[in-house]
């Protein structure tokens, strides 16, 4: 049996809630009809499922590697447009719909860039692919790959 890496089995008495869970682990909660509510140990929560109001599993997934991206970078931006810059991310992807995959990924950051030149342009956009590069765990996992294991388990047995 593999070891449990969100949760320790304890659940409290109502649900089937974790008491505790081990750092940077999320799970969510199902509210209804492929309907759930996600949660980290930070207490945030995101509606997942396919109604209105809620994230796709895709879109979650789109979203995670956009504001990685962002967040890897952020301080290079900030150190050449300035610390209270505006800036906006999206992410598209082309979908193997066949194999219910994604094939692609595309990251697009829109920011003013009016007062830098062509030439500090150029180096914001290596510094922040430099960055990207060093610190987007999510981007560098969709890149790599990441085994994926699948358990269920009942919480009344021990």
């Amino acid at each position: 049996m593999n070891p449990r890496v969100w949760h320790d089995r304890r659940m409290t008495e109502s649900s089937t809630t974790p008491q505790s869970s081990a750092p940077g682990a999320v799970w969510a909660e199902r509210v209804g009809t492929r309907q759930y509510v996600g949660h980290n140990a930070n207490g945030a929560e995101v509606r997942v499922g396919m109604g209105p109001g809620e994230f796709s599993p895709g879109e979650l997934l789109k979203i995670a590697l956009a504001t990685c991206n962002t967040l890897s970078a952020d301080h290079r931006l900030a150190k050449a447009l300035g610390e209270g810059f505006a800036a906006t991310v999206g992410c598209s992807t082309v979908k193997n719909e066949a194999e219910e995959r994604y094939e692609s990924f595309q990251v697009e950051i829109v920011t003013d860039l009016s007062g830098l030149d062509e030439s500090k342009r150029s180096v914001l956009a290596e510094r922040v692919e430099g960055a990207i590069d060093r610190s987007c765990t999510v981007g560098h996992t969709l890149e790599k790959g990441a085994a994926i294991t699948l358990e269920i388990v009942d919480p009344d047995e021990d």
